[in-house]
């Protein structure tokens, strides 16, 4: 592998006058600058971006931190954080999984932005008390290095409820997320204190955010001789259309034998027939919001946390 000692040696100058030229650094003049690039990228030198970041302490690199990137909800997140940092000149990379964890005490990223239930808390307030910058988009971390941009997910579930019960439901059946997930406890506690208030039995059925957990919940439900129509409050698109997947093995119809709310206004729901009632919000605004934040921090600016506000979406799925 080239290194700048090679391009030294060639260019019949010192290794720190190389250094300067490729780092940008006014030490030298511009032909100097112009001539070494030139030897640079006729030996195909491609710098070493650890050890330029331990010497800058700065990457100007985000990690994004999800806990999968299945189905279709992230991909619009994401563009918003991809649009948000290039307003500011900064780039992402988008992580899963412990190993990469160590991106941000090895400072290979300049902050992080975090929406993965499987990140521990503990840990995150950890990375806070060395000094790192973190967004968290999915639970509620005090501490001055850690910000929140959540999504208003009892604002969304009381939506749905309240639909519900215009719609003279006799029982709701909550398909909730994974049980340590923030946004399926916040969804959760709303739905249950509305349906509580207004006297409606409900049955919570064990999620994960998956389609195929909403294909066996409406398996079950169909298998347990149950009464029509079936009302269903699922905590995401992804397991509604999960139970449209199930629903058309059957005779009964979506919309009405089975009645359902989604969560997040995802494509999948817009192109299903019916049209899945849902909740929605902006996942590219909370992706800028997100992106707004951690540089504000990074930058040393005073930072405010703020919420992702919901509507609700009409749809043939529940009418």
């Amino acid at each position: 592998m080239v290194g700048i000692k090679d391009i030294a040696q060639k260019a019949g100058v010192s290794i720190s006058t190389v250094s300067y030229a490729l780092n940008g650094s006014p030490k030298v003049t511009e032909e100097t600058r112009a001539r070494i690039q030139a030897i640079a990228n006729e030996l195909n030198y491609v710098p070493n971006m650890a050890a330029r970041t331990l010497k800058r302490r700065q990457t100007n690199i985000i990690g994004v931190y999800l806990a999968d990137y299945a189905g279709s909800f992230y991909g619009e997140l994401l563009d918003g954080i991809k649009k948000g940092l290039e307003l500011f000149g900064y780039e992402m990379i988008v992580c899963s999984g412990k190993k990469s964890h160590l991106f941000i005490p090895e400072r290979m990223v300049d902050g992080a932005i975090i929406l993965d239930w499987t990140f521990p808390a503990k840990e995150i307030e950890q990375y806070a008390q060395r000094g790192h910058q973190i967004v968290v988009l999915d639970r509620v971390l005090p501490h001055e290095n850690i910000h929140q941009v959540l999504l208003d997910n009892k604002g969304g579930a009381a939506l749905a409820i309240d639909r519900l019960i215009a719609g003279q439901s006799q029982k709701v059946f909550l398909l909730a997320g994974p049980e340590k997930g923030y946004d399926s406890r916040e969804r959760l506690d709303a739905s249950t204190k509305e349906l509580t208030r207004f006297g409606i039995p409900y049955e919570v059925i064990p999620g994960d955010f998956t389609e195929p957990s909403g294909y066996r919940a409406a398996k079950q439900l169909l298998a347990n001789d149950p009464q029509f129509p079936i009302d269903i409050f699922a905590f995401n698109d992804e397991m509604a259309i999960g139970v449209y997947k199930y629903v058309r093995e059957t005779d009964y119809r979506i919309g009405k034998e089975i009645r359902i709310i989604g969560f997040d206004n995802t494509e999948l729901g817009a192109f299903v027939q019916p049209r899945l009632a849902t909740i929605s919000y902006s996942k590219h605004r909370w992706g800028m919001v997100a992106a707004e934040k951690i540089v504000q921090s990074i930058q040393g600016e005073p930072v405010a946390d703020e919420h992702i506000y919901t509507t609700f979406v009409d749809g043939g799925s529940f009418i």
